[in-house]
């Protein structure tokens, strides 16, 4: 387990290096930040100024591993467009998106489990066939385009909810949290379902379709010959045997929900990171773009890391491969 634990370490950091170059590379040809730093009236001196300032008239590598340097100490740099720290404003804006996340991918886990393993039970019932019919919405339609029914829908026609926004925060120490007040209740309630839908219909028909491979299985008619009550061989022998494909796929789905949280945040104007990468993306902020690829990439990456070593502790073909293996 140790050495699967170190190997997956060193592949994790290997791609965490390989984003980061690659990203460094791609910001060198979104456009010049001075173009946007400076106005109409600037003369070539203050572009050489400037320039020199911001460390720009370096070759390429050393702008790189300066880079890795500040950001292995939590130092991004300065953004061009704000004049203040990039980690400061990361930290302001990172538990939006973290809670967003969470309720977003909480949501995705529970109904998209339970809701799988109720149409694999029930797949004959009309309830079911109903279930079934309305998911293939959240796999077809855009995020975007959701967002913007659920806007129209709740917020325009019903009143219910807002539209954008993230609601009142409340401070706790230096996390700002929109748990607490009920307007930042509500706020999170369209952007999460928004979020997770995705991922809550896919981890639904995955469960539903490795639910019924598992129902056909020997072991579970001997265990309706043995006289098991239904309610333990779905819940106890089932669901158990199901869950172990279906973490890989739902590990990589929760990592998405950040990665791709940014077009929910954009469509409710969520005042997250997502948010933040458009703006600087518009005004080439070069170190805030590095800074939020660097961040979803250690988020991405962990999360796969996690997902790794559950699956080896869970699923015991993979140890026994690895101590066949390893007294070969």
């Amino acid at each position: 387990m140790l050495a699967f634990t170190i190997r997956r370490a060193f592949q994790s950091l290997t791609v965490l290096l390989v984003v980061g170059l690659v990203a460094f590379s791609m910001f060198n040809f979104v456009g010049d930040p001075i173009e946007s730093m400076l106005g109409q009236e600037r003369t070539d001196a203050d572009v050489e100024r400037l320039r020199t300032q911001l460390g720009l008239d370096q070759p390429f590598p050393v702008q790189y591993f300066k880079f890795l340097e500040g950001a292995a100490q939590g130092n991004f740099g300065i953004s061009y467009r704000m004049g203040r720290p990039v980690s400061e404003v990361i930290s302001e804006r990172l538990p939006a998106t973290l809670e967003l996340a969470l309720v977003s991918a909480v949501l995705a886990v529970i109904f998209g489990v339970g809701l799988g393993v109720f149409t694999a039970i029930r797949r004959s019932g009309w309830a079911a066939n109903t279930i079934m019919t309305l998911s293939l919405i959240g796999v077809s339609l855009p995020t975007f385009l959701i967002g913007i029914l659920l806007i129209y829908l709740f917020a325009v026609e019903l009143g219910w909810l807002p539209s954008f926004g993230r609601g009142d925060v409340v401070d706790l120490g230096w996390w700002r949290t929109g748990f607490l007040p009920q307007s930042g209740i509500k706020a999170i309630i369209l952007p999460a379902i928004t979020l997770g839908l995705y991922q809550m219909t896919l981890i639904m028909r995955l469960v539903r379709s490795e639910m019924l491979e598992v129902l056909r299985q020997d072991y579970i008619r001997f265990a309706r010959a043995r006289g098991l009550k239904d309610k333990s061989i779905y819940f106890h022998h089932a669901l158990k045997n199901t869950l172990v494909p279906v973490i890989t796929v739902t590990g990589m789905q929760l990592g998405s929900i950040i990665a791709f949280a940014i077009i929910t945040e954009t469509v409710f104007q969520w005042p997250a990171v997502g948010l933040l990468f458009i703006n600087a993306i518009r005004f080439v902020d070069i170190p805030v773009m590095a800074a939020y690829l660097m961040l979803i990439s250690v988020m991405f990456v962990s999360i796969n890391l996690i997902v790794d070593l559950l699956y080896f502790s869970i699923d015991p073909r993979l140890r026994a491969d690895r101590s066949g293996g390893a007294g070969k």
